[in-house]
């Protein structure tokens, strides 16, 4: 059996050892691990090992506070003290940054840590098994892990396991969103559109449930919302979103706030420049850019959350600032036609990233990026690209919104030389 000293992490779950000159990524592994793995797989250049036994823990290897690790893939992480896991974020995203745009970034100070370790996901989404259990998948699996708590999320789970357990023929994920100290909105993911008894059944689910304002039944582009499904998040001190909770939101909003700040320092809107906001949702970056005097068009292939947008803007007296529910590659391609150019582009892209826009936006030609990611690979992949011709990043910052596992959030800006 071999013995394995895990030396670095990867960006992801494994931790890194070699046997025999080989790579070996072993899961739930920490830096300074000695283990007797078990070679599961083998892969080209590397192979795929489980730990059989620590032989001796690294110093930032933790029992884990959740009872369902490691089963539960959730939390990748949770294993690793948080510091710990804060300076290996750091690390990946200087190395990241130094290997594909040679940029050396400062890794003491590039991680703003989060408030909370626990409690700090202000939506969570789960999937649903066989007679309405509730739970996560296993990391790398289809397998569900039954669970009744989660020490991640800033909400309760049992009027989700109430509500699944009614729905549990015609569901398939289940989302629970905070709405306030006290109360929450239940999204039911359908396997098809919901019908006039499901949706009396739900009516009455609410009546004998005071923790549950509002629940939305989705089955694809088919919506129905009953009660109060509204959020208020507030993005800016003083400032408020409002959108229904089957919208895309932050999940860790405190953090969000310091995200929205920076991105904004590195756009540095003023009053009547042009502003092009991408993926824009209900408005988390265009309407604090729109309150600075900021002219702000936002697109995003969400119509629901552009009405949404939209109607923060009307609701916040913030008259030049326009919304648009398209592709946003077919947005770019149109400006360049039309021969506008923003002053500013701003991205928050899903996590694969938007490396068919890179290209477009260059021809665009604004004179700053900021880009926004949860993805350090695909950030940089598209900074790479932005950065072959015309632009150079001057500043990168991130922030902990994931606390337990291995994400991280990242803004980065590029300015046109």
């Amino acid at each position: 059996m071999p013995l394995v000293e895990i030396t670095a992490m990867t960006f992801g779950p494994y931790g890194v050892g070699r046997v025999d000159g080989k790579s070996v990524m072993v899961p739930h592994s920490v830096p300074g691990d000695l283990l007797d793995v078990t070679i599961e797989s083998e892969h080209g250049g590397y192979a795929i090992g489980r730990i059989v036994r620590v032989v001796a823990p690294g110093a930032a290897r933790r029992p884990p506070p959740c009872i369902f690790l490691p089963r539960c893939g959730g939390c990748d992480w949770q294993h690793i003290e948080y510091h710990e896991q804060l300076r290996l974020k750091a690390e990946t995203v200087v190395h990241e940054f130094r290997h594909a745009l040679g940029v050396e970034l400062d890794a003491a100070t590039l991680v703003e840590p989060a408030p909370s370790e626990f409690e700090y996901r202000s939506r969570v989404r789960l999937k649903v098994g066989r007679r309405g259990s509730i739970g996560l998948y296993e990391s790398a699996s289809n397998r569900m892990v039954e669970i009744d708590r989660c020490l991640v999320a800033d909400c309760r789970l049992e009027s989700a396991a109430r509500l699944a357990r009614a729905l549990s023929r015609d569901l398939k994920e289940i989302e629970v969103v905070r709405q306030s100290e006290a109360r929450q909105v239940l999204v039911a993911y359908l396997k098809k559109p919901a019908v006039a008894e499901q949706i009396r059944g739900v009516r009455r689910f609410l009546e004998s449930d005071p923790s549950t304002a509002g629940i939305v039944l989705r089955a694809d582009e088919s919506r129905t919302v009953v009660g109060d499904a509204q959020l208020a998040i507030e993005i800016e001190p003083g400032v408020v979103l409002r959108s229904d909770a089957d919208l895309f939101s932050q999940v860790n909003r405190p953090q969000n706030q310091k995200l929205v700040r920076a991105a904004l320092e590195l756009a540095g809107p003023e009053p009547q420049c042009s502003m092009l906001d991408l993926f824009c949702g209900a408005g988390n970056f265009s309407i604090p850019a729109a309150r600075r005097g900021a002219q702000v068009t936002g697109v995003d292939a969400d119509a629901a959350a552009v009405a949404a947008a939209a109607r923060n803007a009307q609701r916040l007296g913030l008259a030049e600032t326009h919304f648009v529910a398209m592709e946003a590659r077919e947005l770019v391609a149109f400006l360049h036609r039309a021969r506008s150019r923003p002053e500013i582009v701003l991205l928050d892209p899903p996590r694969t990233g938007a490396a068919e826009l890179m290209e477009p936006i260059m021809r665009l030609r604004p004179a700053r990026v900021v880009y926004v990611s949860c993805d350090v690979a695909t950030l940089a992949r598209d900074l790479r690209m932005l950065c072959a011709e015309k632009y150079r990043v001057n500043h990168a910052r991130a922030f902990d919104f994931f606390p337990n596992t291995h994400h991280v959030e990242i803004v980065a800006s590029a300015v046109l030389t």
